[in-house]
């Protein structure tokens, strides 16, 4: 007997069509079962298995099934739809890293993507982009920075405004002011989703970015060992406290695998991320490994999920961001997240 399609459940957000209010359309004409679906991630990658799968739930191999893809509505800036910070209590996680491969991985996943790096002291988007130091934005009427495409989306950070040897001296209110004009004098094209790789902490940048813009939500990037978790703990707490949904834990060099033993090394220790995830109720959206290759093609400006986006570490990015992009979806229905999410 054919089960009900309000039960079946999202593979990506792990919650049912109906709690996600995801039905736009149902309906039987002429013997067939025909299914609009809205939902609202970058799921271009996964269309023919999410109608396969659907198929399989309702027990009809000749059903018509649409899917329409939409993204939610959470920004307030200019062309911009939803805005997205990728943050960390503590230096030296690889928040960077995540970030530029997470931007990078919703455009594969089928998006229009902006990346902008708010680290205004230690700039590095330019360089795991691979955009050149001579490299500048153009100025448009006198008063916007056109922002680089490198990749397939458009970025903007303030090494590509000086040079790799120049040091930011600068007190809070200069760069506050710096990254209010990246912010509002940025014109970006017409965008699904904008990242924002935040510098690490809790301080001058965190606040403005929450009080200039509607952030659609925050993501906290770790390492599994105690010291930074307890600085993640900060971080969440902190959006928390300026009403920034956090949209879940991303745990990076979360363990090793060796070559010759192939076996699993837990080098940071394990499980924090994962602690952490069920301490704030919110999800852990996934668990990076420490490998050498994501290290050294970023830092040669040629992320994996740019280069060769059916790499393993490639599609985890994507599945990652496409996740994101759920949980974004979720907290803009005002659906409470389920913490109980796995990424396959």
């Amino acid at each position: 007997m054919p089960q009900s399609i309000s039960d079946f459940k999202d593979p990506v957000a792990n919650l049912t069509l109906e709690e996600l209010g995801a039905i736009k359309r149902q309906g039987t004409m002429e013997g067939r079962f025909h299914l609009d679906l809205d939902l609202g991630y970058p799921c271009e990658l996964l269309k023919a298995s999410y109608i396969e799968k659907v198929r399989s739930w309702i027990q009809d191999e000749t059903s018509c099934i649409e899917i329409e893809f939409v993204s939610p509505l959470t920004s307030q800036l200019s062309n911009v739809r939803n805005i997205i910070a990728i943050a960390s209590g503590k230096g030296g996680v690889g928040k960077s890293t995540v970030a530029v491969n997470l931007a990078l991985g919703l455009m594969r996943a089928g998006s229009r993507v902006g990346l902008l790096d708010a680290d205004i002291y230690g700039p590095s988007q330019g360089i795991m982009l691979g955009i050149g130091q001579n490299t500048k934005p153009k100025i448009v009427d006198g008063k916007y920075f056109e922002p680089v495409r490198a990749h397939g989306i458009e970025a903007i950070s303030m090494s590509m405004l000086v040079t790799d040897k120049t040091p930011m001296v600068w007190r809070g209110p200069m760069v506050s002011g710096a990254l209010q004009q990246l912010i509002h004098q940025t014109k970006w094209s017409e965008l699904d989703y904008l990242i924002v790789d935040m510098p690490p902490g809790t301080g001058d940048i965190q606040l403005t970015l929450s009080q200039q813009v509607a952030l659609g939500g925050v993501v906290i990037v770790t390492t599994p060992q105690p010291v930074a978790l307890a600085d993640a703990r900060k971080g969440i707490e902190m959006f928390s406290k300026v009403s920034v949904p956090i949209l879940g834990i991303v745990e990076n060099m979360s363990y090793f695998e060796c070559d010759q033993c192939e076996k699993r090394h837990n080098v940071f220790s394990t499980g924090g991320g994962q602690l952490v995830a069920n301490e704030y109720r919110t999800v852990l959206l996934g668990e990076f490994p420490l490998v050498a290759h994501l290290r050294e093609s970023t830092d040669n400006g040629q992320p994996p999920v740019a280069t060769d986006y059916r790499t393993p570490i490639a599609s985890q990015f994507i599945n990652c961001a496409q996740l994101i992009a759920a949980q974004l979806w979720i907290h803009a229905r005002n659906v409470a997240p389920s913490p109980t999410i796995r990424m396959d």
